[in-house]
């Protein structure tokens, strides 16, 4: 399997209080021990950044970062993530900008999404978007 993960799981197993209590955060865990190549964006790597303080947890993030595929979002892309929001738009579902950028990664590179924001299992409705549901 080849996974993405979004900045909401990211968040919550880099969190020291909350990582425990997640079942998405166990499910990530075993696929970073089990072979499961896990790829990332500067998105994502950005919004964790953004949400986190002090030079040590920085630079925990960046180092963990470093070893993961990164994906570059190119012309292309942004041009199908649009219109994949305005899709989402058209049959009554909002979603934000980075969000549908993220989702049209997923599909182009045929990534499962691990997360826990509603709006991908939203996308998911819609498009051929591959979200892991954990139990």
């Amino acid at each position: 399997m080849n996974l993405f993960v979004d900045t909401s799981v990211w968040s919550l197993a880099l969190r020291r209080d909350t990582a425990q209590s997640s079942a998405e955060v166990a499910w990530l865990s075993k696929q970073l021990t089990g072979g499961t190549t896990i790829f990332t964006t500067g998105l994502v790597l950005q919004e964790l950044l953004q949400g986190f303080r002090g030079p040590k947890q920085r630079d925990l993030i960046v180092e963990r970062f470093t070893n993961l595929p990164l994906i570059v979002p190119d012309l292309d892309d942004h041009i199908e993530a649009a219109a994949l929001r305005n899709r989402c738009r058209q049959k009554g579902i909002q979603v934000g900008t980075i969000d549908t950028l993220l989702a049209w990664l997923c599909i182009r590179h045929e990534l499962s999404m691990l997360t826990t924001d509603q709006d991908f299992f939203k996308i998911a409705s819609l498009l051929p978007l591959d979200v892991v549901r954990v139990k």
